[in-house]
């Protein structure tokens, strides 16, 4: 008989107490949580290393912390075992049979589907004819299992050893339908490799998370992914009209409202083979631009390039505009109320105004992102065309360098600079092109709400 599950939370780092414990900040989106003596005492006994009891009003407490992101689960005790695993591994080998599947380490079986490989993989579990898509392959994958359990992995990862436990004790919880591990880029000698160590669009980061559009991390890819079973029989699997992007459609439909979790494990690794040619790069950066449009079409407003308050967007359009007095009275008038609005829920005055200023600033990086990456066929032209538009753009690149700065990948200043405003305006190309195919301007838009909204400011 296995121990008995025990759930513990660890706080977010970018989770704040105020007023004693009874006023938290912080989760994703930023929210602020009102909480009564009771509830503060008990989240920081959880906080200090305490077990979360097995009583109903704790672990709802305990649950809504972790969904807002203010907290994260650590199970211990009772869990799936790789036993309970299939792993699933759509593979397409090149003529020359270059490439071989990865080795997931002992579970109860994998599945390796072969979708049309030159060269026909032997022993493979399933084969497609003629090549259907990574989407075709997994569902014809998870399938064929017979365990609770389903990992997807992609044939060019190499998991860590240990890779799959951290994932697995999150599935003590029966609301967490599918987790994912940190993709990690496999290290090398090459500009390229260096460069996507720091820039994988796989590699979402070293912080836990709650998964979820509009979350710290909104989406993750199935180049390594954990799901129940049964969740992928009630979904139907993947979407296979869907070439690029699926990983993200499948992850959103999971985590519709009403629907279940999915957590991003960073302590779990699995490293990921980079593209070997910068035009391969950028193909590949082009690829997944052209998702946004479908993804558009069926997720609305969670595929947005900004997610900004209006205030904050009217601040920066002004001063985009040459009205800088326009922008400072915006931005100062908006942090004054912000106090008002708080000030019921223990927040200082003080702490209230540095989050305006710095939810302003923040929109300030999310557009020049914008700006040099989905924007930029129609951006960067209109802002050349002018010295006030033209320092605008300096200052939304400056970003790269500073990013170089702190993070020092290895890669000298201009071949860097050189890499990042490659990948921003192939990505942005492929954008733009499935805007243009599908029709809908729907990947462009941003999406302009109020903070803290309407489910900002609780009391618990």
């Amino acid at each position: 008989m296995g121990t008995p599950a025990v759930l513990r939370l660890s706080a977010d780092p970018a989770t704040r107490r105020l007023s004693g414990g009874r006023t938290l900040l912080g989760g994703s989106p930023y929210r602020v949580l009102r909480l009564n003596g009771p509830a503060a005492a008990l989240v920081a006994g959880w906080f200090a290393g305490e077990p979360v009891a097995d009583r109903p009003g704790h672990r709802r407490l305990a649950g809504q912390l972790v969904r807002c992101g203010m907290a994260h689960p650590v199970h211990s005790g009772t869990r799936p075992t790789a036993a309970d695993v299939t792993v699933v591994i759509p593979f397409k080998g090149d003529p020359g049979g270059a490439h071989h599947p990865p080795s997931p380490g002992p579970v109860a079986a994998v599945v390796v589907v072969d979708d049309g490989s030159a060269v026909p993989l032997p022993r493979a579990a399933a084969r497609h004819p003629v090549s259907r898509g990574p989407s075709a392959a997994r569902n014809t994958g998870w399938r064929l299992a017979r365990t609770e359990f389903v990992a997807f992995l992609d044939s060019d990862v190499v998991p860590e050893e240990g890779w799959l436990a951290p994932l697995l004790a999150h599935f003590a919880d029966p609301e967490v339908a599918a987790v994912a591990p940190r993709v990690a880029s496999l290290p090398g000698p090459t500009t390229l490799e260096r460069y996507e160590q720091h820039r994988s669009p796989l590699d979402l980061g070293p912080l836990p998370s709650v998964v979820r559009p509009g979350s710290r991390v909104s989406y993750v890819p199935t180049a390594a992914l954990v799901v129940r079973a049964s969740v992928l029989r009630e979904l139907g699997g993947f979407d296979e009209d869907l070439r690029f992007g699926e990983d993200v459609d499948f992850v959103w439909r999971l985590t519709a409202p009403g629907k279940h979790q999915v957590r991003y494990e960073p302590s779990s690794v699995v490293r990921h083979a980079p593209r070997t040619t910068w035009p391969a790069l950028l193909r590949q950066r082009f690829g997944y631009g052209t998702s946004a449009a479908p993804l558009a079409l069926r997720h609305g407003r969670a595929v947005a390039p900004v997610r900004a308050s209006g205030w904050s967007l009217l601040c920066w359009a002004a001063l985009a505009a040459g009205r800088p007095g326009v922008a400072a009275a915006t931005a100062l008038g908006t942090a004054a109320m912000l106090p008002r609005k708080l000030s019921g829920v223990g927040v200082p005055a003080k702490e209230s105004l540095e989050l305006a200023l710095r939810g302003h600033w923040g929109v300030g990086r999310l557009l020049a992102d914008a700006s040099t990456r989905a924007w930029w066929p129609a951006a960067v032209p209109a802002l050349a065309t002018h010295r006030r538009g033209r320092l605008l753009l300096a200052a939304a690149l400056a970003r790269h360098v500073v990013d170089w700065r702190r993070q020092r990948p290895g890669v000298d200043l201009p071949r860097w600079l050189a890499a990042r405003v490659a990948d921003d305006l192939a990505y942005g190309a492929g954008v733009w092109w499935g805007a243009l195919r599908h029709r809908t301007a729907a990947p462009l838009l941003p999406d302009a709400a109020d903070w803290p909204g309407r489910d900002g400011v609780r009391t618990l």
